[in-house]
């Protein structure tokens, strides 16, 4: 499996001889404003993707959305993907994926482009925040386990247990509001996930977004955690 941050959650996952983009969100630097009630309010993404989105979708066989936060799936990437390509989502996003006209959008993993996939499931933060902001799922995919946008949390330990992934892949950066707590992992929940497993830990999801406030220099001070830059790829 060769994994290529593109950047923030944006992935290419190359395995078994196909090609899956993941999370595709390829709008310019600053296309997007602020993510309101936050601390930092800087224009969204915060950096420039690291190669054309041209190139980003050249070539992919497959999609994998998470979810449909703006950070994970926008504009300009429902713009430049081939309506045709297979779209794996989760439940609560499938009905919006097919009216954009993704008319092969599944939420069924089982032998979705002949490879061996499963969904998983997490919480996007914490009480009434966690619930506003939906579900979230995230997927494993030739024993890789990409969580998508979760905190650390029992229904994370509990897919730990149940596939028993070689290589774990967290959205870091704890994502944040001016109230409430993080959204997403944070470097103590990640210094969690290292604890409950063998596996690779990658931590990408990091200083792209305006409220994602924790910057790489703290992942990479956790032992064992892999941190890519954009457009770095890993050998997994």
């Amino acid at each position: 499996m060769r994994l290529t941050l593109v950047r923030n959650a944006t992935l290419l996952l190359e395995s078994s001889g196909k090609r899956i983009l993941v999370d595709p969100a390829l709008d310019d630097a600053g296309a997007r404003p602020p993510i309101e009630n936050t601390p930092n309010q800087e224009r969204n993404p915060l950096v420039p993707l690291p190669l054309s989105a041209e190139r980003v979708v050249e070539g992919i066989d497959g999609v994998i959305v998470t979810h449909l936060h703006k950070d994970h799936f926008d504009d300009r990437a429902a713009a430049l993907l081939d309506r045709r390509i297979p779209v794996l989502t989760q439940p609560a996003s499938l009905d919006a994926l097919r009216s954009q006209g993704f008319e092969s959008a599944t939420d069924d993993p089982d032998g979705w482009l002949g490879l061996e996939v499963a969904r998983t499931g997490g919480r996007h933060g914490t009480g009434e925040l966690g619930e506003a902001l939906g579900p979230v799922s995230g997927f494993v995919l030739d024993r890789v386990y990409v969580a998508g946008d979760t905190i650390w949390c029992d229904e994370v330990r509990e897919e730990l247990e149940r596939h028993r992934p070689r290589t774990i892949v967290v959205n870091g950066g704890g994502a944040r509001f001016l109230e409430g707590d993080p959204i997403v992992m944070t470097a103590d929940d990640v210094r969690a996930v290292r604890a409950a497993t063998d596996a690779a830990v990658v931590v990408v999801h990091l200083e792209a977004i305006n409220h994602c406030l924790e910057r790489r220099d703290v992942y990479r001070s956790i032992d064992g955690a892999l941190v890519p830059d954009d457009g770095e790829s890993l050998e997994l």
